[in-house]
């Protein structure tokens, strides 16, 4: 029985590291948290925020029966802190990791046609399209003025993107716990490999593609 669950997200500029309890049914109860804002900083405060929201739930790495983590979509560098401290975690404690998509986290707390979007850079959004939590279209990246709104009655996520499309706003702002343990479809389920939605290549590249 999965009951005690480690949660990551580092697929927008929130370091998010909590612990989550699983109980009968639906419910869902946050044990402990730490949530830093800082999109640069994610390789720096990912494991001391896990280690903080361990020690606020009053519990150890022991304890644990589960990692859920966010894999995106989100930039490549924030991202693979998350997924990699993740993978980390599960092998070194022999539990199972789950990856969800971290839209999921927010739309599907939604109801209705909900549009969802994050920050992807360079003057583009991530998003997704959600009726009654439950995705029917993306996760993609586009400029905001060609994401297809179709018939979403509101927008949720980043304050500032969802501020670009002609909706209401409203809430979850980001990825949240609850919404990431939410995500998992499955817990009887053995999980597999872990899957990065970068949904487009990453700005380094190797010697080799740069033709060197």
């Amino acid at each position: 029985m999965i009951d005690t669950v480690l949660v990551i997200d580092t697929a927008t500029p929130a370091v998010t590291a909590g612990v989550v309890h699983r109980g009968g049914g639906d419910g869902l109860t946050v044990l402990g948290q730490r949530i830093v804002v800082d999109a640069r900083a994610h390789a720096e405060l990912l494991t001391p925020n896990v280690m903080t929201a361990l020690g606020v739930a009053g519990l150890t790495m022991a304890d644990l029966d589960a990692v859920v983590v966010g894999c995106g979509p989100g930039p490549f560098t924030g991202l693979r802190v998350g997924m990699v401290t993740a993978a980390a975690f599960g092998q070194a404690l022999g539990v199972p990791v789950f990856g969800v998509c971290s839209l999921d986290a927010i739309g599907g707390q939604t109801t209705g046609e909900v549009l969802v979007v994050t920050d992807a850079r360079r003057r583009e959004v991530y998003w997704a399209r959600y009726r009654d939590g439950v995705r029917f279209d993306g996760p993609a990246v586009n400029a905001a003025s060609d994401v297809p709104v179709g018939a979403a009655v509101a927008v949720a996520g980043s304050p500032g993107h969802a501020a670009l499309f002609d909706l209401p706003v409203i809430g979850p702002a980001q990825p949240s716990l609850k919404g990431l343990v939410a995500a998992v479809n499955d817990w009887s389920a053995n999980p597999g490999p872990l899957v990065p939605l970068y949904l487009r290549r990453p700005d380094a590249k190797t010697l080799a593609e740069r033709g060197l």
